[in-house]
């Protein structure tokens, strides 16, 4: 083990976390009371905190017991939208024409995938959603699979094309296999390049659909600037591959322990998981660094291999 010497005045003065599996394990029905104490700590301290999800805005609330002060700032629909201090700063929709091609080809190529489109509103607060297609049987044959029957709460109704409404959050849902529709992105990035596909977290059979020049990294960096904080004061959590443009994006990039291999890999720290609520012990660090100036001890230490490694 190597204690790293932190130089200069460096210290977190923000922190970006994703949500399902990172911030909130499997399962569970929101953030921890321990979490939430550690994010008033570090605001408290005049410290900045934000969730990067790709969940809607409206989904904030029970995640964090209705805690508004949790997600006043953060970025949502995978950086799509983004709020600081409770006023939106900037927005990304989708291009409507590209997912209505996408819903084309899903209709035409299979018969148990389908694109859901989310409708946020014009304050990004609302949660209708609706599935591009005119086959319901389509949707009950994605949403019974093993993969995704446990989800509630997912009805929506069918529509036939995608409305002239700005998109900020859509999916693609089905019954296949993860190793299958990592093949199904492949085939329309060709058909459909505006657009990027990447998973959400490292368990349900279903896509996030991004424009293809725009993601959680993009995003992180958008929140530092409109902060007026240097990348080296953020540090940013994840576990899935809709992470990773985030945790490439900024030095201070942590992996939790139930992370997939390529977040892993990528992140300059390592902590305990989710499970254990290892991302709530690190805002608890965070916080009380605050007073000396200085790193927390989870960003001190790295093993023989020079990776992080957690003392959370």
């Amino acid at each position: 083990m190597v204690t790293v010497k932190m130089t200069g005045d460096l210290m977190i003065k923000l922190v970006l976390t994703d949500m399902d599996d990172t911030l909130i394990p499997a399962g569970h029905d929101g953030a921890s009371d321990y979490a939430i104490e550690g994010i008033h700590a570090m605001q408290a301290a005049g410290l900045h905190f934000g969730p990067v999800s790709g969940r809607q805005p409206s989904a904030m609330g029970w995640m964090f017991k209705n805690c508004s002060e949790c997600f006043s700032t953060g970025a949502f629909c995978n950086g799509q939208v983004m709020f600081v201090d409770g006023e939106v700063v900037a927005s990304h929709a989708t291009d409507n024409a590209a997912l209505m091609r996408l819903a084309d080809y899903l209709e035409q190529e299979t018969d148990d995938t389908y694109l859901k489109v989310y409708s946020l509103g014009d304050d990004f607060w609302n949660n209708d959603a609706y599935c591009v297609t005119s086959d319901p049987e389509r949707v009950r044959r994605a949403m019974e699979s093993g993969g995704n029957a446990w989800l509630k709460g997912e009805e929506a109704p069918c529509r036939p094309v995608v409305d002239d409404a700005p998109v900020y959050k859509a999916n693609i849902w089905s019954a296949r296999s993860r190793e299958e529709l990592a093949g199904l992105r492949e085939r329309v990035a060709a058909e459909v390049p505006e657009l990027s596909l990447v998973f959400p977290n490292n368990r349900v059979r279903l896509f996030d659909i991004l424009p293809a020049d725009w993601d959680k990294g993009c995003a992180a960096l958008e929140l530092a600037r409109a902060l007026g904080l240097t990348l080296d004061e953020v540090a940013v959590f994840g576990d899935s591959d809709n992470d990773l443009p985030m945790i490439d994006a900024v030095p201070n990039s942590v992996a939790v322990a139930n992370a997939n291999e390529a977040v892993t890999a990528a992140a300059r720290w390592h902590i305990g998981a989710a499970a254990d609520d290892a991302v709530a012990g690190a805002l608890h660090q965070i916080a009380a660094c605050a007073a000396t100036g200085e790193m927390p001890p989870f960003m001190c230490q790295v093993d023989a291999a020079g990776f992080g490694i957690t003392t959370v």
